[in-house]
Parts: C-alpha cells; structure tokens; sequence
C-alpha cells in the first residue's frame, strides 16, 4: 500500500510551484493510503485537506492543523470518530460510506465549536433507530446533517427525546457489534485456509523440484494467485462484503495485478523506434516530410533570398518547433517530426532568420544566398533620353540577354502638323505652282497638262 512521503506531498502541490511549508489544499485521494502521517508536520497552513477514497482505518496526526476548515475522509475505513479536537477551526467534515457504527464516537465532536456541516451517509450507524435526532441533540452547533438543513424545531423536539434517543442507539450498536464480531472472524477463517493452501503448494512443488525442474517453474506459476487466471477469475466472482477487510484485499489483489502486468510489459522487448534517412550514402541531404504539412519554397521572386513558407497550427506553441538552416539544406522539427528540404544553392546560415505570421501561424524562414544572382534591371527612365537609349537594345532578367527589339513609331509625320502652311501670299502663289508643276515634271515623267482643268486656288 501507499504511504504519505515527502515526495507524494511535493507531487500533489504543483499548484503551489512544489512548496509545501506554505501549502492551504492538497488532494490525496485514490492513493491506497492506509495511515495519515507527516502532513501536520509539513502542511501546517492547510484549510482543505482532501484524503477520499483511500483505505484509512483511523484519524490521527491531524491535531496540528489548526487552520484546516474542510476535510474529507469519504470511502475509507474508518470505525470511529476520533482524534479531532485540535482542529479549532473545523467548519465541514464529510465521513461518508465509511464504517461508522459507534455513534456515541460523535461526542469527541463538541469540542469542534465552529463545525457547521457533518456527512454520515451510507456508515452503519446511519441506519439506527433516531440516528438523525441523536446527532442533532449531541452537536448543537451544527447547521447541516448530510445535506440537510437543521430546523429549530427539529433540535427542540430531538432534545426532548434525548434519553430515549440513546437508548436506541445503544441497542443497534450492539447488534451491529455482533455482526462486525462475524464479519472479523470469517475473515480470519479465510485467511488461515489461503495459508494452509499456499504452505501445501509450496511443499508439493518443493517435492515435484527434486524430480523435474521445469515442471516446478510451471506448476509455480499457475499456483500463484495474482499470475493465475483461474484463481483471479474465482475471486473476482465471488460474493464479496462491505467491509474493511473486502477493500483490503481488493485493493491488494488490484495492485499486485498491475504491478505483475506493468513487469511484464517492461520485460517485453521494446519495438525499435522508427528512424527516418536524412542523407544519402554520399552524403547528400534527402526530401523529407514526416508531418506532411504543406509548404512552399521560393526561389525565384528574390535574386538575393530565399524564402521557405510552412503551413503550421496557428495555436501550435512555438516551443514546439525548431530550425536548423545548413548551408545545402534546412530542417525543421514539428512536435519531433522532421521537414528537410535540400535548397537550390547554398545560403548564409548566420544571416539566415524565422517568424511566425501572427495572423495564421506560418513559419516563414528567410535565407540569404551565398551567391546572390545579377540585379533584375530597373524600368528605363523615360526623362531621359540617353538612358532610353541605352535601355532599347538589351534587357538582362536573372543573367540571361534577352534578344533586341526595336520601337515601332506610329503615327502620321510630323510635317502633317507643320502649321505655317495654311496661309499663302496671292503673289506667291504662282511661283509655288510654277515649283509645283516643275517638280510634277521633273518627278513622273508621263505628265500630260491639261489646260482644260482650272488651276487650283
């Protein structure tokens, strides 16, 4: 069974970053406890002290705890109400599904001047002739009975019936003294039969050793209680009793099981964790995506950088993820899972930086080359004409020369917008188409004049 250490204490007060001298609540329950200790001695500020479901069959070395207003000892084993007149400032105390059946053991109670709720629920004594009434007259300070509240009324009429109150009591004690008298002694029979069964099966494998070893380590096996399926099976269909003893014994058998199974399991040989290849034999880092998230890697947008975009829980916690950018490649640990990338070039590791988006939680890396590529050419500047000039027959995009192209102009000429000839002088008008005629003659030879056709004007 489970002792109350230092160690447990500790454990049981992580709320209180593992403190325990200035410790006010712990819970010890469902630990097979079978003795209080060491807690008035540790735990002297307590004000809740929960000790539920254990196997405790006796209150005690709780006397120091003066500032403890709550404590719950449901579904233990105790007997007796006792040992709790130090706790001055006991306000609820809850002994529910107990084995209470001297009720007489309240009276250590009155001493508890400031205790107001009292559990008895599902204890023998719960059961007796004006058990409630008998509570009621011996505590007068309390306000609440097993959930229910006390009426001035009712502690008038169970004050007046006192005397006859406790005759009735006295009575079903006895009867249930003699049942527990019963309840004790089958016990015993039970356990002096298992030991005579066990000391003959120990002496029939001793006698079967002398003769064949093996056969002894098997018949040794199947004779053991917790390692034979039969005899557990027996004893788990076997009509049990509410008593201390019963919980004893199945706790006892539970525990002794897991521990058989828990040995077991840890002589079993341990399957080999699965290790992922991360290089080559020459040494050459592999693809890999172990918690197939998406990503996008992207090496073209930047001359200068590379940029890695993982796709990550946006309340994944960042302490959960690591990086570790190489020059060839990078890896990144989600939860123990491990994306590695080979990257298109080598980049600068100690100029190399990550941030989560804080909107949707992606892992964006950035990582500089080691050899950044030719400067992507700026647009020409249109202002001026020498570097219009310069910027018509080549364009460089990423190392590569593009092919030359020529600017089409489009339009009509610019003599058609030559506005100085939409006046003529009168005078010069003759010798313009004397010119005119000259150079018709002079441009198409097969020129026939006509002198029918009016001159134009």
């Amino acid at each position: 069974m489970v002792r109350i250490t230092v160690e447990l204490i500790r454990k049981k007060s992580e709320h209180n970053e593992g403190e325990i001298s200035t410790l006010e609540e712990i819970s010890l329950h469902q630990e097979n406890i079978e003795k209080i200790e060491l807690i008035d001695r540790l735990c002297r500020h307590l004000t809740i002290l929960l000790l539920q479901n254990n196997l405790i069959a006796k209150i005690e070395n709780l006397n120091m705890l003066k500032k403890l207003e709550y404590l719950n000892l449901a579904l233990n084993n105790i007997e007796v109400i006792e040992n709790l007149e130090g706790l001055e400032s006991l306000e609820k105390l809850d002994l529910t599904l107990n084995f209470i059946g001297d009720l007489r053991s309240i009276k250590s109670l009155r001493h508890n001047e400031n205790l107001r709720q009292l559990f008895l629920t599902g204890n023998p004594c719960a059961d007796y002739s004006g058990y409630r009434d008998y509570v009621i007259a011996t505590l007068p300070q309390l306000k609440e009975l097993d959930m229910t509240e006390i009426t001035r009324s009712e502690r008038i009429t169970a004050l007046q019936r006192h005397a006859e109150i406790e005759g009735d009591v006295i009575r079903d004690y006895r009867s249930y003294a003699k049942l527990r008298a019963k309840q004790i002694h089958h016990h015993r029979q039970q356990e002096e039969f298992k030991n005579r069964k066990a000391n003959n099966d120990n002496g029939n494998h001793q006698h079967n050793n002398d003769n064949e070893t093996e056969n002894h380590h098997n018949n040794d096996n199947e004779s053991d209680g917790y390692d034979n399926e039969q005899e557990n099976e027996q004893f788990w269909n076997t009509k049990s009793y509410h008593t201390p003893e019963e919980r004893i014994a199945i706790a006892e058998r539970s525990q002794k099981i897991m521990e058989k199974r828990n040995q077991t399991h840890h002589d079993q040989p341990h399957k080999t964790k699965y290790i992922p290849k991360l290089f080559s034999p020459e040494g050459l880092p592999y693809n890999l995506n172990q918690p197939k998230v998406p990503f996008v890697l992207n090496d073209e947008d930047d001359g200068e950088n590379i940029y890695l975009d993982v796709t990550i829980y946006k309340h994944l916690d960042s302490s959960l993820l690591e990086v570790d950018i190489q020059p060839s490649y990078i890896r990144v640990t989600i939860k123990g899972k491990i994306l590695q990338l080979r990257l298109p070039c080598e980049v600068l590791t100690d100029k190399s930086f990550a941030r989560r988006n804080v909107i949707t939680g992606n892992l964006i890396i950035t990582m500089p080359r080691l050899d950044p590529l030719p400067t992507i050419a700026k647009p020409p500047n249109y202002s001026d004409k020498k570097s219009l000039k310069d910027n018509k027959s080549q364009i460089v995009r990423s190392g590569v020369l593009s092919t030359k192209r020529e600017l089409l102009e489009i339009g009509p000429p610019k003599d058609d917008m030559d506005f100085s000839k939409i006046y003529q002088d009168p005078k010069k008008s003759h010798i313009i188409s004397h010119v005119n005629k000259t150079h018709n003659e002079v441009v198409t030879d097969n020129y026939v004049d006509n002198p029918e056709v009016p001159p134009l004007e």
